[in-house]
């Protein structure tokens, strides 16, 4: 046995240095990716102190090895010779994934001259001289992100830069995992780990006098030899690199879980790397693991010149024992796993958190909208799929396609609602909300604030006449007992949004008559009134937003002054709310700051004196509206109010008006009624520039901006909704009537 010394104290001093900052910085990271900020387990504040401090001192630390890497000449050795290498890195390579498993030499022997073997160098030159220098660079850069660009790609910049970041660490861990394993591959587990703790390595005898330093040692020298745990036929290049890759998937799989139980929330990415990408790697590394077997029992089997083709399970040997009992508890624990891992895997791709999360940008608004309704405790799943088979198998078929449309970038702009494919009310809404058991009204009280410089306030409530009951109890009355219990309603839609309904067919159920209304403004061919193009009406043709409503500005804006979170004294704030949020914000990105701007030099031109001494309430304002903005607009979407707009009531879209529009007459002159208060009564009243009224039968509504902006003509939604344009028509003046 010979020593040689190779590693210098400063050498040794930079790596366990090394070493104990990056354990920091792994775990810190973790925290900071994972953690909840309020966690006991992982303290969120602490990490991130742990995690800059360490970076700092890794940067350092990173200086000081190139540095002295250059001054002693210790950087030569991690530049490979080119002539021969591709030879020597196949040989390094083949001693990797077999000849370490049969006790082959190593192909090089370590010198002072020849530190690294030719995989080493590769490694070790990507590892120092680029992936570290990366991860120094975006880490310093992500301390002072406004040193960022604007936008990376299209994107925000400090974010492309922090998955820069995150990418970086994620493969210098994978390294770190890999060189603490070859440290263990030593004549025993801990000599290569002491040679870096006293600077000294051990060549022995056997290693030593081989072949001269530095020459490669074939593949068939071997100085000793030493028995096979397992049959000849699983050693292998094939099947040692399949066990290699399912012992590593196998250990994440746990260690994921793990990480996973104790974080407590879930992240979407950790979700498909533990539940899917990870397992699919260790099905693999099984395959390659049986293909190389068969293929090397194969070759053998050739060389032998036999006529068997099989495999031979001798019982009474003990490697035969061994490979046996490896393989049936191997197999056992595997289908265990496969089993409860594909479980998982099911349930996580119907939970909430993937169908939100997973597709960021594309689902960001629906996600947002969803997590903000009163929903938000009702699973997407249980709304979106039914719980039969068939409807699992079609969304997980059609899931396929959404992956790649996302992938590719060929989804809608904005993702196009599934009006055709939602599932019947009976197994959606009515499973928690049964029409028949909505006996009494409800009482909705509303604050509006006009335009005006005072922002003038007008109150008024309304009584909804929510209606139900059942023939056993009564109280057969309002919009669901003669919508949907009453009368069964048939209509034909003219166009993929439901918007322009010309025919409506109402039944009653308790008397069978039917009754047929057709729009007079609207012709359209008779040839449509077929089975296949007609809708029986259900619950979501009004409540179609109800899991996913954007809000109008304007009446949001309403509910933020009347709840004093916007300082109503603030003149004009109501309409220049409304404006900014419409009209002056560029991005999400900006959307504060075009706020800022915005509000602030209106204040500072027209109001000097409110703008400085109500300096506060207009920041509080400014952060209001941004916090409006981020709920209700995505651009990057095509999204906003305007492009999803809910059914119920006739401000924001048409809703009640299709069909309670005066225009739809019966052949015997009966009219679907336009008036208000076959729906909700006006029971009070005050408005800016009179006294309150009260009256339990209804009052005549007056129009918060005066009676002069009331035209007979006009609906509400043609003022104050964006009525959007109709999509698919098939409307068809042939044979009309």
């Amino acid at each position: 046995m010979k020593k040689i010394y190779l590693y210098p104290i400063w050498l040794r001093f930079w790596h366990w240095l090394n070493a104990l900052l990056f354990i920091v910085l792994i775990v810190s990271g973790l925290s900071l990716h994972f953690s909840d900020p309020n966690s006991a387990f992982i303290n969120f504040r602490w990490a991130m102190v742990s995690h800059n401090i360490s970076g700092i001192f890794l940067s350092f630390n990173y200086a000081l090895f190139f540095v002295l890497s250059l001054l002693t000449g210790n950087i030569k050795h991690y530049i490979p010779k080119i002539k021969g290498f591709v030879k020597r890195m196949l040989l390094q390579a083949r001693y990797y994934l077999l000849g370490i498993f049969i006790n082959e030499p190593h192909p090089f022997n370590t010198s002072k001259e020849n530190k690294f073997n030719p995989m080493q160098q590769v490694a070790y030159l990507g590892v120092m001289f680029l992936l570290m220098p990366a991860i120094v660079i975006s880490g310093w850069l992500l301390m002072f992100p406004e040193t960022a660009p604007n936008q990376i790609f299209g994107m925000g910049g400090v974010w492309p830069m922090a998955l820069f970041h995150s990418v970086v660490g994620f493969f210098l861990s994978l390294f770190l995992v890999g060189h603490l394993y070859l440290a263990t591959t030593g004549s025993t587990v801990g000599e290569l780990f002491k040679s870096m703790i006293t600077g000294w390595h051990l060549e022995h005898e056997e290693e030593h006098n081989t072949q001269p330093t530095g020459v490669p040692i074939a593949p068939g020298d071997k100085t000793k030899k030493r028995s096979k745990f397992f049959p000849i036929i699983f050693y292998n290049p094939a099947t040692l690199s399949g066990a290699l890759i399912t012992i590593i998937s196998f250990i994440l799989v746990v260690f994921l879980i793990i990480l996973e139980f104790f974080i407590g929330e879930n992240s979407p990415y950790l979700g498909i790397i533990t539940f899917v990408v990870t397992p699919t790697f260790l099905i693999f590394g099984l395959l390659l693991i049986a293909l190389g077997a068969i293929k090397e029992n194969r070759r053998l089997l050739q060389m032998a010149d036999t006529t068997k083709r099989l495999p031979v399970i001798d019982l009474n040997n003990p490697k035969h024992q061994i490979a046996t009992i490896v393989f049936t508890l191997g197999t056992i624990i595997i289908v265990a796993l496969s089993v409860f891992g594909t479980f998982k895997a099911y349930e996580y791709t119907d939970s909430d958190a993937f169908c939100g999360k997973v597709c960021h940008e594309v689902m960001e608004p629906e996600y947002t909208a969803y997590l903000d309704s009163p929903h938000s405790r009702v699973g997407c799943v249980k709304c979106h799929i039914n719980p039969e088979a068939d409807w699992k198998e079609k969304a997980k078929i059609s899931g396929i396609y959404q992956i790649y449309s996302v992938m590719f970038n060929k989804y809608n702009r904005p993702i196009t609602t599934p009006i055709q494919n939602l599932r019947p009310n009976q197994n959606t809404c009515e499973q928690c909300h049964l029409p028949k058991h909505f006996y009494s009204e409800t009482k909705k009280d509303y604050d509006i604030f006009t335009n005006d410089e005072n922002n003038s306030e007008y109150k008024h409530s309304l009584l909804i006449k929510v209606g139900g009951g059942s023939p056993e109890f009564g109280n057969n009355s309002g919009i669901h007992w003669s919508m949907n219990l009453a009368n069964e309603i048939t209509y034909l839609p003219l166009d993929d949004k439901r918007n322009i309904i010309p025919w409506v067919k109402s039944r009653s159920t308790i008397t069978g008559k039917e009754v047929v209304y057709k729009d007079t403004s609207v012709k359209f061919s008779t040839d449509l009134l077929k089975p296949a193009n007609m809708r029986r009406m259900d619950c979501i043709d009004c409540h179609n937003r109800q899991s996913h409503i954007f809000s109008q500005p304007n009446s949001t804006i309403n509910k933020y002054i009347a709840a004093n979170m916007i300082d109503r004294t603030l003149p004009y704030i109501k309409s220049i709310g409304v404006q900014t949020l419409d009209n002056f914000v560029r991005s999400r990105e900006t959307s504060y700051d075009d706020i800022k701007s915005y509000i602030w030099n209106f204040y500072k031109t027209n109001y000097p004196e409110i703008a400085i001494s109500k300096k506060d309430a207009i920041n509080r304002t400014i952060s209001q509206l941004n916090k409006i903005y981020l709920r209700n607009y995505f651009p990057n979407m095509n999204v906003n109010w305007k492009d999803f707009q809910s059914n119920i009531g006739h401000m924001q879209s048409p809703g009640c008006y299709r069909c309670h529009d005066g225009k739809h007459v019966s052949n015997d002159g009966k009219v679907i009624s336009q008036d208000c208060n076959i729906c909700h009564l006006i029971t009070y009243q005050k408005t800016p520039f009179g006294s309150a009224q009260e009256s339990s039968s209804g009052l005549e509504f007056v129009h918060p901006g005066g009676v002069d902006k009331i035209a007979d003509t006009k609906n509400c939604v043609q003022c104050h909704g964006a009525t959007p344009k109709p999509k698919g028509k098939i409307v068809s003046t042939s044979n009309s009537k």
